[in-house]
């Protein structure tokens, strides 16, 4: 490609939930790594890299995933394209993708002084435009909590009722009163009950719940063959929405 020539880059968000440092409770972190050349070396980035010229975009923001952080996660949806022309240097349009890990693959992910993790709403000023990304990508997430399955995203294959609960709590940041959450979501169709209860603790065992495997976590993209359309669109953010 000529020097004129637009270049195609890849990042990602990587949103999990892990324990708040102060109050124990779940909280959104993100993992960031630092860079090590300019423009702004030593500056906390969104992981990522550039496009593989045999590489389809999802595969390239995967391998970037594994090559930085080792994440290699179950749900990778493309959120938007950034392509403003003072955005970086030189002429880049990145694709962006947010990852919503559960605990056993956020585990995978260093923690040291090339790759951290931090608080979502709390993270350092970051490279290029990130900040920005970062703030949609939030509000992406959050707004899709209100008619998407995608809060299931965050934990296993089994969880109890106040695991989800726990879910919604961290990413909206308010508490959601049990009962009423609980006649909510049985309402649904989105997670089905277990024969399978909690063991172990303290507390008289908990049922387990898991996530439908007909529906999907969310709209990812072009259809499948056979795969059935999403009935809800998203609604158009009511600020500072990017544009590519």
């Amino acid at each position: 490609m000529d020097e004129a020539g637009i270049r195609v880059a890849v990042s990602t968000v990587i949103v999990a939930l892990r324990p708040h440092p102060d109050t124990g409770a779940p909280a959104l972190w993100m993992p960031l790594v630092r860079r090590i050349a300019e423009p702004f070396e030593g500056s906390w980035a969104l992981p990522g890299g550039w496009v593989g010229v045999d590489e389809g975009l999802e595969d390239s923001a995967a391998a970037r995933l594994r090559e930085t952080t080792n994440v290699q996660p179950r749900y990778l949806e493309q959120l938007y394209a950034f392509g403003d022309v003072g955005r970086s240097p030189s002429r880049v349009v990145s694709i962006v993708y947010w990852a919503l890990v559960h605990p056993d693959e956020a585990n995978v992910v260093p923690d040291d002084w090339n790759v951290r993790w931090f608080l979502a709403d709390e993270h350092p000023p970051l490279a290029f435009d990130h900040d920005r990304i970062v703030e949609y990508a939030l509000w992406r997430l959050r707004t899709k909590m209100s008619y998407s399955r995608i809060a299931q995203a965050f934990l296993g294959d089994r969880f109890t009722l106040a695991e989800l609960r726990g879910v919604y709590e961290a990413v909206l940041g308010r508490a959601l009163d049990p009962a009423n959450f609980r006649r909510q979501v049985e309402k649904t169709d989105a997670i089905l009950p277990t024969d399978e209860t909690t063991s172990g603790g303290r507390h008289r065992p908990a049922r387990l719940y898991r996530s439908n495997p007909d529906l999907a976590y969310a709209d990812n993209g072009p259809l499948q063959q056979g795969t059935p359309p999403q009935n809800r669109q998203e609604p158009p953010c009511p600020s500072r929405r990017p544009s590519n």
